[in-house]
Parts: C-alpha cells; sequence; structure tokens
C-alpha cells in the first residue's frame, strides 16, 4: 500500500489546523486538545465533530422554527380553512409526541456501539414529514372560492398526522444527539456548542421573518409551503451532518428490553435524588414552553391572518434566539444550575407582563409590537431554560447511563406536556389568556426558587 502524497497529506494538516483555530475561536480556549469526560480519540477528533455537530444542529434549529406549533403552524391551519379546535392540538403533538418514545427509543439504541445513525434516520423522518406538509399545503382548498383542492378539515387532519409522526422522528434524533454530543463534546463546550448553533439559526429565521414581514397581506399558501420546504432541507442537513460525526464505539450494557429500561429508569428516579429534583424543576419550568402560544395569540388577534404579523413574530423570535443563545451558552459551562434559575424568573416576569396587559392603555394593549417584544423576552427566557436543562442532564449523566437520563426526563416531560396541555387549554377557555399567564407567571417564579436548590454538575 502506498503513502499518501504529500500534497494530500498537507491538505489534510492544514484542514484539521483550521479546524482546530475555529474550534479555539467558538469556545474561547486556547487549546482544542484539553477535553474532560471524553475518551482520548474523541478528543482528537472534537475539533472536526464541533464543526458537524455545529451544522447539524443549525440545520435543525432552523427547520423547528420556520415549522413552529407555536407560530407557522396555526397560521397554516388558518389559510387552509381547518377548525379552529386543531390549533390547539399543535404544541402538546409536537412537544409531547417528541418526548414521550424517548425511553423507549433509549432501550433499543443502548446495545448499538455508534448512534448516530439513530440520529440520521429520526432527522430524516422529520424531512420527509416536512415534504408532506408542503404537499398537503399546495393541494389544500384554503379559503380562496376560486381554488379547488382538499376541504380545510381533511387537509387539518392529514396535517395532524403527519405533525405525529414528524414529532415521533424528533423524539428519536433527540435521544441519540444528545448521547452523541456526550461522546463527542468534552464537558465545558457543549453548552458553548448549542448557543452558537441557537444564534446562527435565530440569524437566518430573521431573514424569513423580514421577508414575510415586507409581504404584508399577500396570498400566503405558496409562501408557507417555501417555508416548508426549507425546514425539510433543515432536517436534511441535520442529518448528513450526523452520518458525517467521527463517533468512537461506546458503552453498550444494558440489554434492548423496553420494559427493563422503564423498570431501570423509575429506579433512577427512587434512589437518585439529585436526577429527581432536576426532573421536578424542569416540571415547573414547562410554564414558559405553555405560555408562549398564548402571548402569540394576543398577538394574532391585533394582526388577523397576515403574513406581515406572522413576520414581526417570526423575526423577534430570531432575532431574541440569536443574541442569548450564545449568552445563555456559555453560562450554563459554568453552571447550567444558574442558567435554569434565572431564565425561569425572567420567564416569570415575561408572563406577568403579558397577563397585566388587559389593563394597560389601548394604544399599548391593542399594538401586535407590545406582544411582540414581551414574547420576544419570553423567547429569551425560554431559550435559557431548554440550554440549560440541556446542558444539567448531559453533565448530570456518565457516558454508560446519559442515554437512559435523557430519555426518562423527556419521557416524563412528554407525559405533563399532555396532561398540562388540557388542563391549561381548559382554563384559557374559562378565564381566558390574560389570566392564564399570571397563573404561568407563579409557576415559574416556583421553578426559579426550586432550581437554586439543585446542585452544581460542571466541576464533578
Amino acid at each position: 500500500m502506498q503513502d499518501p502524497s504529500p500534497v494530500s497529506a498537507s491538505a489534510s494538516s492544514s484542514s484539521s489546523a483550521a479546524q482546530s483555530r475555529f474550534f479555539e475561536r467558538m469556545t474561547g480556549d486556547e487549546d482544542s486538545r484539553i477535553c474532560k469526560d471524553i475518551s482520548e480519540d474523541a478528543c482528537h477528533q472534537q475539533s472536526g465533530n464541533f464543526m458537524r455537530h455545529l451544522l447539524a444542529s443549525l440545520g435543525t434549529k432552523l427547520a423547528d422554527e420556520l415549522a413552529s406549533a407555536r407560530l407557522v403552524l396555526p397560521w397554516l391551519l388558518g389559510l387552509i380553512g381547518a377548525p379552529i379546535w386543531m390549533v390547539g392540538l399543535l404544541v402538546p403533538i409536537r412537544e409531547a409526541g417528541a418526548l414521550l418514545p424517548q425511553l423507549l427509543v433509549a432501550g433499543f439504541i443502548r446495545p448499538l456501539p455508534q448512534r448516530k445513525w439513530v440520529w440520521a434516520a429520526g432527522a430524516t423522518l422529520q424531512a420527509l414529514m416536512a415534504l408532506g406538509l408542503v404537499i398537503l399545503t399546495l393541494l389544500a382548498e384554503g379559503d380562496s372560492p376560486s381554488r379547488h383542492g382538499l376541504d380545510g378539515t381533511l387537509a387539518g387532519s392529514l396535517m395532524l398526522v403527519l405533525l405525529v409522526i414528524l414529532s415521533l422522528g424528533r423524539g428519536v434524533a433527540s435521544i441519540a444527539t444528545k448521547d452523541v454530543l456526550g461522546k463527542t463534546i468534552a464537558k465545558q463546550r457543549r453548552g458553548r456548542l448549542m448557543g452558537w448553533s441557537g444564534s446562527v439559526a435565530g440569524a437566518m429565521t430573521l431573514i424569513a421573518g423580514g421577508s414575510l414581514m415586507l409581504m404584508g397581506q399577500q396570498p400566503g399558501q405558496q409562501v408557507l409551503a417555501i417555508l416548508m420546504t426549507i425546514a425539510a432541507l433543515g432536517w436534511t442537513l441535520n442529518a448528513v451532518c450526523a452520518a458525517l460525526i467521527q463517533e468512537d464505539s461506546g458503552a453498550t450494557g444494558g440489554g434492548a428490553n423496553a420494559w427493563d429500561t422503564v423498570r431501570e429508569g423509575f429506579s433512577l428516579l427512587k434512589h437518585d435524588a439529585a436526577f429527581r429534583n432536576f426532573n421536578l424543576a424542569r416540571a415547573l419550568l414547562l410554564s414558559s414552553a405553555l405560555a408562549l402560544p398564548y402571548i402569540a395569540l394576543l398577538g394574532q388577534q391585533q394582526s388577523g391572518e397576515s403574513l406581515g404579523g406572522l413576520g414581526v413574530l417570526v423575526v423577534v423570535s430570531g432575532l431574541a434566539g440569536m443574541v442569548a443563545s450564545p449568552i445563555w451558552g456559555k453560562l450554563a459551562d459554568t453552571s447550567s444550575r444558574r442558567v435554569m434559575r434565572n431564565a425561569g424568573a425572567g420567564a416569570a416576569a415575561c408572563c406577568a407582563v403579558a397577563g397585566s396587559m388587559m389593563w394597560w392603555p389601548d394604544t399599548l394593549s391593542n399594538n401586535v409590537w407590545s406582544y411582540a417584544l414581551v414574547y420576544g423576552a419570553l423567547v429569551v427566557a425560554h431559550s435559557g431554560i431548554r440550554l440549560g436543562r440541556k446542558t444539567y442532564v448531559v453533565d448530570l449523566a456518565s457516558a454508560d447511563n446519559r442515554a437512559l437520563y435523557v430519555a426518562l426526563s423527556n419521557t416524563l416531560t412528554g407525559v405533563l406536556m399532555l396532561v398540562l396541555g388540557l388542563m391549561i387549554g381548559g382554563l384559557a377557555q374559562w378565564l381566558g389568556s390574560e389570566w392564564l399567564l399570571l397563573i404561568l407567571a407563579g409557576v415559574a417564579a416556583c421553578a426559579a426558587l426550586y432550581a437554586q436548590r439543585l446542585p452544581e454538575v460542571e466541576d464533578d
């Protein structure tokens, strides 16, 4: 066998050096060879894997924003003439559908030495379902009397079915993503990786939202179909980058029996106090996710179904994510517990402000920008909550039980999301969105207090 040519060896060395410089610039470290909580081989591959993780996360975060169950999909259901009750199912399906299967998935992937292929399969499934949403959007009759196609009820029902399958793909990818992240990126760099990916995705979402604002009252089915197509491309990028990650073979102990995994998971809750308390704090922090659609709903009431109003909310959401994520990521690498605490307090303040708007002067309470600004502030807080709890659970676990920790936590959250989603919907119908937001403000305040009690995990 011939040795590699000097030219190819030089090109490989140059590429590796560029990846190392990029990694050190993005993380603020002076030596990319210093690793914590990963193998020596994974340490050598870390700079290249950091870039692959970043691109993969960019794809999925962009897709999540452009196919958002909080903003874009409600507008889409309205444009195709779907019944209003379907809008209330979007967020519970999107969140619970992604979280509920994860404990069973963890039992399936634990015998696999490499989990990146499970991640790639989940991302591919999401891309296919997004393409299905594109087709339904184009075939739906909509509210144009001259357009013939699927009626709103049928198109909306099929859209919910596709959303269920898409969410299951998201759950499969999510559990494998965190496990691969823990094997390939060292401690005290994971938070910054997720922070930078959120920032870049936020910038691209900002461009999409600005385009929607310029379109104003133009017919939107074709435009939203384009957004769904871009989302499909984002999940495709995620799948490709996942497949390219250099992953060492990891721990395979524990067996693949799903019910054994369930029993082991609940045994963890009984005997691991830190993990149990984390899940209690995370349950209370669900208040931020449940509040976002209702603030958006109040804003929608001021703008109707126009793409201009949707663009305002998308722009604010993208700008908030772009600015907040790197800051939260750097802070999470120091103390993810404090990030959850501070973000929970911020969510409480945002919910209180939004709920009190019914007593504000009409010039403020009847302006979509008022709700958009509060929505953006809550997105900042929600980003901190999500990034803090993701970093916390990855750093809390070890290499051989990380997949189980993440899966059990996500499954419990999925059950709570369904139950609380139904309860919140009933309260909103009875009390109104404003009073519901004031209640959620109190829950978020309790979450901040409880997160304060969690132990630190970054220095363990």
